[in-house]
């Protein structure tokens, strides 16, 4: 190849290439919202499709759209949410501090004998050391990541992670590789250019996974990527949000499940799944912990957790601990469901937790018109998840078992399927009119 005439063809062009303006735009004309697929169906009101209002008190049969609806969309696994003893303990505990209480960073001047006592107790539970106790379970995942990584560090996570996990991986400054969802041989891999990359920085080497993935239902493989703490020097954090309370002999969660909760070394839930409130908490060993009260920054400058939530945290860990028929009947539904749904020929995916997908072959405008069809003529509420979070001709419709839901409830809702399954296949949801007219 002649370098000097390629060079010299170039610089025709660098001219105008460097002096090329462009026009600067408005940054929020940038970011107008496009309805994308969803388009044809924008005359419907923001609350149907999208930010839906289920209203009444939180259970299996709640309002919406003015109609009563048998409703499989919370993650109120164990049905604590409306629980009486929870209603009672949250509403004892906001009288006697408000949601003011305490005032200040934990830190500073915000922390209290119920913090504290809900820690230890958690850390037991869970077979950790220690605890601590985070705002938010998405605000917590991000900020442990940011904490316990610098740039000499390298981070591992599986493909499926959730977008806490993505964001706070984004955060990181050093190199950061992903392995195949759930494949052991990917990972291996990864740990093997991830070792080769801290042996030249100094750093260290994070796995990050999964205890249940909330949209498959499908556990992580934590005895596999144990495993290979044999062949590879590295720490393991698990994000357990779906698996805490719902796994395991005793609810400790995943690792318990699975008989490697001892080599986790990061071990965290969120209170928003199976605990039904707001917080979320990380256990670990004692020093590590330590270290992150000292240096995380989402707690360190954030006030701490209100008393009536910590008081009523140590309400609900209570009833996981002492009811165990509370995890007994959320999994003699989540067997009925499952069981029902491929006897009925229907494709649940490889879950092996209580989240149920039923899957379908179509497009958005039928994903559309089947979820508008079971909400107007069957009264029935679950959610519906289309393309990009799945592949573009896959509708998954997201069943959310719980310990209060009915065995009448799983057969109202496998017949309603059937007749759905039914239409699907012989093409009625493939009209672009929608199949039932809303609220205007």
């Amino acid at each position: 190849m002649n370098c000097g005439l390629v060079y010299a063809h170039f610089s025709l062009f660098l001219p105008q290439f460097l002096t090329k303006k462009h026009a600067m735009v408005d940054l929020f004309e940038k970011l107008k919202m496009e309805a994308g697929p969803l388009a044809k169906y924008s005359h419907l009101p923001d609350d149907y499709f999208f930010f839906p209002k289920l209203e009444g008190d939180i259970g299996p049969h709640m309002k919406f759209n003015g109609k009563d609806v048998l409703n499989w969309s919370l993650n109120n696994y164990l049905g604590l949410a409306n629980h009486p003893e929870v209603r009672k303990s949250d509403a004892e505990a906001a009288a006697q501090y408000g949601m003011g209480h305490p005032m200040g960073a934990r830190m500073m001047s915000g922390n209290s004998v119920h913090h504290i006592a809900l820690e230890k107790q958690l850390a037991e539970f869970v077979g950790k050391q220690d605890v601590m106790l985070l705002n938010y379970g998405y605000q917590g995942v991000v900020s442990i990541i940011d904490a316990i990584v610098d740039r000499k560090d390298v981070i591992v996570y599986d493909a499926e992670s959730h977008a806490c996990i993505i964001d706070g991986v984004r955060l990181h400054m050093g190199k950061r590789f992903v392995y195949q969802h759930n494949d052991m041989e990917s990972l291996d891999k990864q740990l093997q250019r991830a070792t080769k990359l801290a042996n030249e920085t100094g750093g260290g080497i994070l796995v990050i996974t999964e205890g249940v993935f909330g949209m498959s239902g499908k556990q992580g493989n934590l005895k596999g990527v144990v495993e290979l703490k044999k062949k590879y020097n590295f720490r393991l954090f698990v994000d357990d949000a779906h698996g805490f309370g719902t796994m395991g002999k005793t609810g400790a969660g995943t690792g318990e499940e699975q008989g490697v909760q001892d080599q986790i070394d990061l071990y965290f839930s969120t209170f928003a799944k199976s605990m039904a409130s707001i917080g979320a908490f990380v256990g670990g060993d004692a020093r590590i912990i330590k270290f992150l009260r000292y240096s995380m920054r989402s707690q360190i400058y954030a006030k701490s957790l209100p008393m009536p939530l910590v008081i009523g945290a140590i309400k609900r860990l209570e009833l996981l601990r002492t009811r165990p028929e509370l995890k007994e009947n959320l999994w003699k539904i989540v067997n009925a469901m499952q069981n029902g749904l491929k006897e009925r020929g229907f494709n649940i995916g490889t879950t092996t937790s209580p989240v149920t997908p039923v899957l379908f072959k179509g497009g958005v405008g039928e994903a559309a018109n089947m979820a508008m069809d079971l909400r107007e003529n069957f009264n029935i509420f679950c959610s519906v998840v289309i393309y990009p979070v799945v592949p573009k001709d896959v509708i998954m419709f997201r069943i959310i078992p719980t310990a209060v839901h009915t065995m009448e409830d799983v057969e109202r809702t496998l017949t309603a399927f059937s007749v759905l399954k039914e239409k699907l296949d012989s093409g009625f949801y493939r009209n672009e009119e929608l199949v039932a007219v809303t609220k205007v």
